[in-house]
C-alpha cells in the first residue's frame, strides 16, 4: 500500500492548464524526489497536496494510506500528517523557536499558556533533529541551515507522515546540507515519507529511492533512483538530449576594461572588520571572469560595493576603460557602465506584484520616458524585444513578474539590466534555484554577450559551472583571492583546496 496516491490530477489557472492528469504515488518510509523544469507543474502539484489549492478547485483524486481525502485548508492536510516546508521559510524571525513551532497550538490550561510545557515539548523536538540550541532562542539569531531545522522540528511536531522540502537546501553551506542529510535518512528509517524537490541532482541521487518527472504539467515516468542517471533524468525533464551542459565557446579576450586595485570592504555592521581585503583584479572585454570560493569568503560583498549598493565603508582604485571612476551608488554604478545581477532575485532584483514589462524597464526609465511621463508604447516595445530575445514564458507582458517560475524571473532580471547596455556584467549566482533547461539558455545567452564585447563576472557556488563557463577562474578565501586559475588548469579538487586555506 502507498502512503501516498495522487490519481490524474489535473488543475487549470485561467488560461494555463498548469496539471493535467498527474499520477504521483509515494511509500512509507521512502524519500521521492520530484523533478522537472521551472514551470513543469511541481509546485502546483504540492500546493494541491498541502491544502493551499483547496478540493473542488482541480479534478482528481488524493489517497492517504488507501484512504480518500479531500483538504478544504492547509489545516485539513496537515490533520492527514502532510507538512511542507518552503524554499522561503515562513518562521516570525521576532519570536522565539519554542513559539514558532507551536504557533496557534500552545499548551494551555485554563486559557493561559503552559510556557514550561511549551519550551520543554521544544527541546525534544530539537533534539530529534539534532539541533543544540536554547528553545528560548530568537530565530533572528539563528543561520539559514539552522531555520531549516526549526521549520522541519515544526513539522515533526505535527505528527507529520509525509514531509514535503522544495529546494531545501538551495541556501545552505556544504556542512548544513550534510546535517540535513543526516536528518532525512533518520526520518526515512523512522517511516516517515519525504517528497524531495531538488534541482541539484547529485542531492536528488544521494537520498532517493525513487524519482518522478513532471514535464508541462504531465507525468512524464517515475524511475528507481538506484538504476538511471543524471543524464536520462535531464533528458526526460527536458524532452531533449542536453549533449552538453555547458555550452563552451572560444573566447578572445581583448583590452582591459576593469581594474580593482588595493581595494578593501568593510564590515557594514561589524565597525573595523574588513570583509575584503586589499584585492586586485584585472577583468578584460569579452572574456568570463568566474569569482569562487565558499560562502562567508566575501564574493557578494566586493561585487556589490563595486556595484555601490553594498552598505558598508569600502575604498580602493576602479578603472574602467582606464579611467578612474568614484561608485558611491547604484547609478553611479549603471552610468559608468556596469550591471548587476543579485543572488536573491525575489528580494533586490524584482518588484513582485509589478507586471513583467515594468520591471524589464524600471532601471531603464530614461529610455521609456519624456519630461517625467512613461511613454507606454515605448515600454512594451523594449519589454516585448526582450521577452523575445530571452524566450520569456509568460502570458503577457502585464503578467505579474511573481507568478512566472523562477527561471523566467531570472531572465527578466537580466533583461532589466541588458536594457542599460552594459560594458560589465556581474551575475551572482545567476542559475540559483533554476532548471537545466534555463541555465542552458543562460549560458548561451552569456556566449552571446561575450560576442558582443560585453566582460562579465560570474560568482557560482556551482564549482562545476564555474569550470564550464569560465575563461579565468579567481579563487577567494576569507576575503582575499588566493588563487588564479586558467580553466584548462581547473578542477573541482583544486578549486576547493585553494577555497579552504591549502594549496
Amino acid at each position: 500500500m502507498f502512503a501516498l496516491e495522487m490519481i490524474d490530477i489535473s488543475k487549470e489557472f485561467p488560461g494555463v492548464k498548469a496539471l493535467s492528469g498527474v499520477n504521483f504515488k509515494v511509500r512509507q518510509g521512502e524519500i521521492h524526489a520530484l523533478c522537472g523544469e521551472n514551470g513543469a507543474g511541481k509546485s502546483t502539484l504540492m500546493k494541491v497536496l498541502s491544502g493551499l489549492h483547496t478540493a473542488r478547485t482541480y479534478s482528481g483524486e488524493i489517497r492517504i494510506n488507501g484512504e480518500k481525502k479531500e483538504f478544504y485548508s492547509i489545516a485539513d492536510a496537515e490533520k492527514a500528517g502532510i507538512a511542507i516546508i518552503h524554499q522561503e521559510l515562513a518562521l516570525v524571525k521576532d519570536m522565539t523557536i519554542g513559539e514558532n513551532i507551536f504557533l496557534g497550538r500552545e499548551p494551555k490550561k485554563r486559557g493561559v499558556i503552559q510556557w514550561d510545557e511549551l519550551y520543554h515539548n521544544t527541546a525534544i523536538w530539537l533534539e530529534r533533529v539534532g539541533l543544540r540550541v536554547s528553545p528560548d532562542t530568537s530565530v533572528s539569531h539563528l543561520g539559514i541551515g539552522q531555520q531549516q531545522l526549526v521549520e522541519i522540528a515544526k513539522a515533526l511536531s505535527k505528527h507529520t507522515k509525509i514531509l514535503i522540502l522544495d529546494e531545501p537546501t538551495a541556501a545552505l553551506t556544504e556542512s548544513e546540507v550534510e546535517i540535513l542529510m543526516g536528518i532525512l535518512n533518520q526520518l526515512r528509517a523512522n517511516g516517515v515519507s519525504c517528497i524531495y524537490i531538488s534541482h541539484k541532482m547529485p542531492e536528488v541521487f544521494r537520498l532517493a529511492d525513487s524519482i518522478t518527472v513532471l514535464r508541462d504539467g504531465q507525468t512524464i515516468d517515475t524511475l528507481p533512483g538506484s538504476s538511471t542517471n543524471d543524464d536520462q533524468i535531464v533528458s526526460l525533464m527536458v524532452g531533449r538530449e542536453l549533449t552538453e551542459r555547458y555550452p563552451r565557446v572560444p573566447h578572445q579576450p581583448k583590452e582591459t576594461v576593469l581594474e580593482v586595485r588595493n581595494y578593501s570592504v568593510w564590515h557594514k555592521e561589524k565597525k573595523g572588520q574588513k570583509v575584503i581585503r586589499n584585492v586586485h583584479l584585472t577583468l578584460r572585454k569579452g572574456e568570463i571572469l568566474g569569482i569562487a570560493g565558499l560562502m562567508g569568503a566575501g564574493r557578494t560583498e566586493f561585487v556589490s560595493s563595486l556595484f555601490g549598493a553594498y552598505e558598508g565603508k569600502f575604498e580602493g582604485e576602479v578603472l574602467i576603460e582606464g579611467k578612474q571612476v568614484h561608485i558611491r551608488n547604484i547609478t553611479d554604478a549603471v552610468l559608468a557602465g556596469m550591471a548587476l545581477v543579485t543572488e536573491d532575485r525575489k528580494r533586490q532584483g524584482l518588484i513582485l506584484n509589478m507586471d513583467v514589462k515594468s520591471n524589464m524597464t524600471m532601471a531603464n526609465m530614461h529610455r521609456v520616458s519624456r519630461y517625467s511621463v512613461i511613454n507606454e508604447n515605448e515600454e512594451i516595445k523594449w519589454g516585448q524585444s526582450y521577452v523575445q530575445e530571452l524566450k520569456i514564458k509568460t502570458a503577457s507582458l502585464e503578467t505579474p513578474v511573481g507568478t512566472l517560475s523562477g527561471g523566467n524571473q531570472q531572465k527578466v532580471v537580466i533583461g532589466k539590466w541588458l536594457m542599460s547596455n552594459p560594458k560589465i556584467l556581474i551575475l551572482d549566482e545567476p542559475t540559483r534555484g533554476i532548471d537545466v533547461g534555463a541555465k542552458f539558455e543562460i549560458y548561451n545567452l552569456m556566449n552571446r554577450l561575450i560576442d558582443q564585447g560585453v566582460a562579465i563576472i560570474m560568482i557560482s557556488s556551482e564549482l562545476p559551472e564555474i569550470i564550464g563557463m569560465s575563461d579565468r577562474i579567481l579563487v577567494m578565501s576569507e576575503g582575499q583571492f588566493v588563487r588564479e586559475l586558467d580553466y584548462h588548469e581547473a578542477t573541482q579538487e583544486n578549486i576547493m583546496a585553494s577555497a579552504t586555506g591549502g594549496r
